[in-house]
């Protein structure tokens, strides 16, 4: 597969944008390397002038009109973009962080595909990025369930040198903000970062005084909320790391349940 025919194929609604602008800078800047300009991404460039961008939209504030559907590519380049300011965050690039994004996107898509995504990632890490425009366009058009999934990779970047910095941490919270993450699911995907005797009702969206009951019902909740079929639309190579979440999910009810004794 070359280069032009995976970035033509794989995206969507993030070829507009803010996101779409940053992608063409780094596109502009890998293209002599590109032999293959003639299938689908020049394509997609010339038909992009005489489309009209989504993101110019009136934006989708009041959630009655479907926001567009979030292809793997969009789901992708999106992931790039955020990853690209977390690992910058703390004024440096840490080889282990660089690392892990590219085992990841290996896991993820495999390693031609991946090959292709790290290209991409370093001309996009060499930009300086607007955080918020960059969030605001994918807060209106990706789904909650898919942003949800972003933000849990950002956290496992951040820790993948062994800890997040202060600079990380900020960086991510001010990103959940702008995506239209709540505090209370910020907060829950963080907790799946660290180590604390509250960790497993932080991550059911609880606290401790809570009955037996409510400890039930916010399982189902957050069983619900995680289930790896909520990015189904991402296609099979998304649906690992929802089911990491949702493991987790799972061991922190066990984890309650056995401090309380009950079933």
């Amino acid at each position: 597969m070359s280069f032009a025919k995976w970035i033509g194929g794989a995206i969507g609604w993030s070829f507009g944008g803010p996101i779409g602008a940053i992608i063409g800078i780094a596109l502009g800047s890998l293209v002599d390397n590109i032999s293959d300009t003639s299938g689908p991404l020049l394509e997609d460039k010339r038909s992009r002038k005489n489309r009209r961008d989504p993101y110019r939209r009136k934006p989708n504030y009041d959630n009655k009109r479907p926001k567009p559907k979030t292809q793997s590519g969009d789901f992708e380049v999106s992931l790039l973009v955020l990853a690209s300011i977390i690992i910058k965050a703390d004024g440096k690039q840490d080889k282990r962080e660089l690392d892990f994004v590219r085992q990841q996107f290996k896991s993820l898509y495999g390693k031609e595909r991946a090959n292709h995504a790290f290209q991409l990632f370093k001309q996009i890490s060499k930009q300086n990025i607007s955080m918020r425009q960059v969030c605001l366009q994918i807060k209106q058009m990706m789904d909650h369930a898919s942003r949800l999934q972003l933000l849990h990779f950002l956290f496992g970047i951040a820790k993948a040198d062994g800890y997040v910095t202060e600079k990380e941490l900020h960086k991510i919270h001010t990103m959940s903000g702008y995506l239209g993450v709540s505090h209370k699911d910020y907060e829950s995907i963080k907790a799946m970062f660290y180590s604390s005797s509250d960790n497993a009702y932080k991550i059911l969206e609880i606290d401790k005084s809570v009955s037996d009951d409510e400890v039930k019902r916010a399982y189902r909740r957050m069983a619900k909320k995680y289930h790896p079929d909520r990015v189904i639309h991402l296609g099979e190579e998304h649906q690992e790391g929802a089911e990491e979440k949702f493991r987790q999910v799972q061991e922190a009810y066990e984890y309650i349940q056995t401090e309380r004794g009950f079933n």
